[in-house]
């Protein structure tokens, strides 16, 4: 008689996880695919709402549409299904152009709240929120001042002309998850108001904006919260600012009567005030319908998840792959890792196009960094003993010097 063969740890937990079921929600197929931190899984739930508004609505009900299927509140109505996931009220949140936009707007128009003119961000913060905060220093000029900092540093470098701070609550490197409330609590002691950008964190771990006491934030739909490519961003303002902001990005769908067609703006009451253009219909109905997975599974077990794969992933990388030059870039201390783990290797460029030739992808972050990441919804751990065994095997045949791999593509 054969003996049965001892299952391994991820077997054992793959087995035994109280989210296995989540996985059924997703298109899936026999790639390992850890890349869920620049786009997610198509939910099999999206391909048959497009075709109910291509077919249906905008098909059939043509522009009727947007009053017989209620398009025109599609931004809301989205931004209601998302406010749960980050701690907001269903009537603080909305959706509508790219998060670069929103960052723009948002930054900008917070300035109006009060007289001071300085803005603090982290030096290493995602690329578009930099670039927006550039492409406001040329608009405005010396009238205000942009400070780049060391995350580690933004609490020391407030003072009593700071009027924004600019975060990302992940450090879409390393994964790091910085304090908001803290980071929020000393920042409105100076007399400051806390842009968070939650592009990295939305879907992958609680965030609770408003036990916070967060006045701003702004976040992509496409990664954790599987919207898309493309899918459109959110934006979050606190009730407190609703009747005092003015956007600066002013649309007639953020006017208080869009269809009276007034030639001067009047900003509409609340959080609406914060569109602009006309509703992405198409991309919000794939979001809406994406977003329903999640009001099946609780959030703090999807981080309790997320939390053991990333170990057990940081685990074996040490343990199998430590001795071809690997070093785990992201915090060890699970309260302050996000949802993807960040390996650094000299040649990971290289590496990475070898793994993606196995199926098993993942991304390249310049100068050296390897992301890996973990979406809990449809993640299993076998996942990481597949990419760590690959990985094992690919730097002992030292295949990943081939040619083949170091030509570096436009999108990395």
């Amino acid at each position: 008689m054969k003996p049965q063969s001892r299952q391994t740890a991820a077997e054992e937990l793959d087995a035994h996880d109280p989210l296995r079921a989540a996985a059924d929600e997703f298109v899936l197929d026999d790639c390992v695919y850890l890349d869920g931190n620049s786009l997610g899984r198509m939910p099999r739930c999206v391909p048959e709402r497009l075709r109910e508004v291509a077919d249906g609505e905008w098909g059939a009900g043509l522009v009727g549409s947007w009053l017989h299927h209620d398009w025109i509140n599609l931004p809301a109505r989205v931004g209601g299904r998302i406010a749960p996931l980050i701690g907001a009220g269903a009537d603080e949140v909305v959706v509508g152009n790219s998060t670069t936009v929103n960052l723009f707007n948002a930054t900008a128009s917070a300035l109006g709240l009060g007289s001071r003119r300085r803005i603090v961000t982290d030096e290493s913060n995602f690329p578009t929120d930099l670039y927006a905060l550039e492409g406001l220093q040329r608009l405005l000029g010396a009238t205000i001042t942009i400070d780049r900092v060391p995350a580690e540093d933004v609490l020391r470098a407030l003072d009593g002309n700071t009027a924004l701070v600019l975060l990302s609550h992940v450090d879409y490197r390393t994964a790091t998850v910085l304090d908001m409330k803290r980071i929020t609590q000393e920042t409105h002691r100076a007399g400051g108001l806390v842009l968070w950008d939650l592009s990295h964190s939305a879907g992958a771990l609680p965030v609770d904006l408003n036990g916070c006491n967060a006045d701003l934030a702004v976040g992509c739909t496409y990664k954790y919260l599987n919207g898309g490519p493309g899918a459109p961003a959110f934006t979050f303002a606190a009730r407190r600012w609703h009747e005092k902001i003015r956007p600066v990005v002013s649309g007639w769908l953020g006017h208080k009567s869009p269809f009276a067609f007034d030639p001067v703006y009047e900003p509409a009451a609340g959080i609406r005030r914060l569109l602009s253009g006309t509703p992405e219909v198409l991309a919000l109905s794939a979001l809406d319908a994406s977003l329903s997975v999640f009001e099946r599974f609780d959030l703090h077990a999807l981080r309790a998840k997320s939390l053991q794969l990333t170990e057990l992933f940081i685990q074996q990388i040490e343990q199998r792959c430590g001795k071809f030059g690997f070093g785990i870039v992201s915090p060890r201390d699970p309260d302050r890792r996000g949802s993807h783990v960040a390996v650094a290797h000299d040649h990971g460029y290289a590496i990475m196009q070898a793994l993606i030739e196995r199926r098993i992808v993942g991304d390249f972050r310049a100068p050296n960094l390897m992301r890996f990441g973990f979406a809990p919804l449809y993640q299993r751990f076998s996942d990481v003993e597949a990419c760590v065994g690959a990985l094992e095997d690919i730097m002992r045949t030292g295949i990943w010097q081939a040619e083949r791999f170091r030509s570096r593509a436009f999108v990395t």
